[in-house]
């Protein structure tokens, strides 16, 4: 009991030292607030966007791959919040933004109704030489979090990025598609036989890279795919 009579003094002291920060708006976070303050929780833009019905991320993909179902859980736009949080997530080691994003949709996911439990959850890969000068796959956390809620595996290692390639986000879709091509590969593909997949990612924005990492999943197989992914441009 007095240790952990001590351990919340110092924790409080160590909030009044260096207290922390809201992610969307870097105000200081008050108690029962958590990575975002109030405020900018609410105004986080949801898409509402589920697993169970058709949506406008399930399009994207219509007659490039055979996913059988997409969503994503933010609308993702160059200022705001939701950039705040990818680039926090993404290359100031603050890894703890997947675990909330991934909790939390996976919990709308959950509410929503599925219409198949995926048995691996398996995130887009980075080339080995890039995770490491990162130090982390920023999509891990997000996807071991919605593994756990939606009660499947968390894999990596199965799909592996073959090319260190410069992002290629100011390229035109065609261009993307066939840059992607042959970028992505499985490794021991009968792990995957007959397994439905959830395929994790941060931000869509033409589909390219989601589109070949599907197609490598699926080839030469009978995997079902789904993708889920934090975020989503309109």
């Amino acid at each position: 009991m007095i240790f952990l009579k001590l351990s919340n003094i110092l924790n409080d002291i160590n909030k009044v030292l260096l207290p922390p920060l809201c992610f969307g708006c870097n105000a200081r976070l008050y108690r029962g607030e958590h990575l975002l303050c109030t405020l900018c929780r609410n105004q986080l833009p949801l898409t509402e966007y589920n697993l169970a019905v058709e949506n406008p991320v399930d399009r994207i993909f219509y007659g490039r791959t055979d996913v059988s179902k997409a969503a994503a859980f933010l609308y993702y736009s160059d200022e705001g919040i939701v950039k705040n949080l990818i680039h926090y997530l993404k290359y100031r080691k603050q890894q703890q933004i997947g675990t909330f994003l991934g909790e939390w949709f996976g919990s709308e996911l959950l509410q929503a109704g599925m219409p198949a439990r995926p048995d691996y959850v398996i995130p887009v890969p980075l080339h080995p030489r890039k995770q490491r000068k990162r130090g982390y796959n920023q999509v891990d956390l997000f996807g071991e979090a919605m593994a756990t809620l939606l009660g499947a595996e968390f894999r990596t290692g199965i799909l592996v990025k073959t090319a260190n390639v410069r992002t290629q986000t100011r390229k035109d879709r065609s261009f993307r598609w066939q840059s992607q091509q042959d970028l992505y590969t499985v490794v021991d593909r009968e792990q995957l036989a007959g397994k439905k997949v959830l395929l994790v990612d941060d931000v869509i924005t033409t589909g390219a890279t989601l589109e070949a990492c599907s197609e490598a999943l699926k080839k030469g197989g009978d995997t079902e795919v789904y993708i889920a992914a934090m975020a989503v441009v309109p």
